[in-house]
Order: C-alpha cells, then structure tokens, then sequence
C-alpha cells in the first residue's frame, strides 16, 4: 500500500481549535502561522487546554496581518499585529524567550471568555526561540518541535483498544500519514514529502490534553485515551504516541502526497 500525506493541520493559537488545510508551505518552522499566537497568564506563561479545556473551542483564523477569533457565545475580534506593541518575555514549560504583547482588547475578550485574567502573546514577525540542541531551527510556541506527525493506523489501533472512535483533533498533529501499519512511525527516521525531507527526531509524550474532547471542551472522566495508551505505551520518559519532526529545507505540501521512508524501518 501506498504511504501518502492524508491531512495536514496547524494551530494559530496553542491550545485553540486546529485548522485543515489541502495544501501548505513548510519549512524549519513548520506550517506558516502554527502556534504563532499564545494565551499567557499575567507573567507570560503558558496557558493551555490542561487548564482551561473550553480554549479548544475557540476558532482563530490567521493572516499576515493578524488572527480573527471566534468563541461560543462571544461576538468575533479580529486581532491585528501591530497592536502587539510592548516586548514582554514568554515563557513555555522550560524556555524563555522574547515575545509581543499589548493587544488590550483580545486580552480582556479572552479573559471574559474564560474567566480568569489572561493576555494573548505573539512571537512577533520572526519568532526569537529555537529548538534546543538545535539552534538552527526556529521555534514558535509550540511544545518543543515545530512538527508533529502521528500514523492514522496508530489513531485506528487506539481507537479500538479504547472502544471508541477518537478524533484526531485530540492530538493535534500537523501532519497525518495513511498507508502504513500501525505506529510504524515509531521506527522512521527521515522521511521525503514532495521536495522536503523531514527528520523525526523523538517520540511526543502525551498529557491530560488529549482526554479533551475537541467537539464539546470537557475532559473525559475516564481519563482516556490517556488510561490505555499507559498500557503500552508508556516509557521511562512519559507515555508516547506520534513523533516530534523538523522538515529540512522548504517546499510545498498538499494532501494526496506519497510519503517515501528514507531511513528507519
């Protein structure tokens, strides 16, 4: 069977609700306006769908002069760049790093929304982080790589040992590979879509947030798929499922692709 590229996704605003897309440039940063914008608490720290589930119910369109964003029951704001006016310095999970700040209106609209005092962060027009060990690549707010890629086979596979179909917006992968056995993205190493090779460099270990449904913004009680993926996928360094990825070069990607495995089984 052939392995293609069966989706691809970005995320304008970490934690909020992903966007499709049938085709995107990418590059070392990944898809163009992924994970660009960030909800911050007062000192700029990360804020995500851990603590407030409702954030992926949020949709953010973004455009080269800012993101519009619309939430249940909150009328649309269209967010523009350049209200993002004062330096104010980022922090997500261990990094810290320079960011944006001063879109007054979107910080009180999303602290109405989720009631607790919150501001909306950008990384300004070229982002000031990088991934570490890697100080070539740039890095947005995203978690620690700009890619993540996840088998639709393996979403399959923990479907039926959970017992239930489970979205793929759950994991928040910008790209989605069909064609292969389930988790064989474990064992990939480099990877050539169109004209861009991409290195998988480590397993994503997975959290609370994926027992978020994306439809409704609650965690499920059951604490799945979380619960099973510990049965067998857990290891020393957290329990697993997809893989962290930086492409190499730039080019065109569109839905449809063949996938060739470079390297790794």
């Amino acid at each position: 069977m052939t392995i293609v590229l069966s989706a691809l996704f970005r995320y304008p605003v970490k934690s909020m609700a992903g966007e499709s897309l049938a085709q995107s440039p990418v590059g070392p940063l990944g898809l163009p306006h992924d994970r660009e914008w960030m909800v911050a608490d007062r000192a700029g720290r990360l804020v995500t769908g851990r603590d407030f589930p409702e954030l992926v119910l949020v949709r953010a369109t973004p455009g080269e002069a800012g993101v519009a964003l619309a939430a249940p029951g909150r009328p649309n704001l269209f967010v523009p760049n350049v209200a993002f006016s004062a330096a104010h310095e980022a922090t997500v999970w261990s990094d810290r790093f320079p960011a944006w700040h001063g879109a007054q209106e979107a910080d009180d609209w999303l602290s109405s929304y989720l009631g607790a005092r919150v501001k909306l962060l950008w990384t300004g027009p070229a982002t000031a982080r990088r991934v570490k060990g890697h100080p070539d690549v740039p890095l947005s707010f995203a978690d620690g790589f700009p890619l993540l890629l996840i088998g639709e086979a393996s979403r399959e596979n923990l479907s039926q040992r959970v017992g239930r179909s489970l979205a793929m917006a759950r994991f928040r992968p910008n790209l989605v590979i069909s064609g292969a056995a389930p988790y064989a993205e474990d064992d990939w190493q480099t990877l050539r879509i169109g004209l861009v090779t991409f290195r998988l460099e480590k397993p994503c270990e997975r959290c609370v947030f994926t027992t978020v449904d994306p439809d409704t913004g609650e965690k499920g009680g059951d604490q799945e798929p979380l619960r099973t993926l510990a049965k067998y996928r857990k290891t020393p360094d957290g329990v697993i499922f997809g893989r962290n990825v930086v492409a190499e070069g730039e080019g065109m990607l569109e839905v449809g692709m063949p996938v060739t495995v470079l390297a790794g089984a």
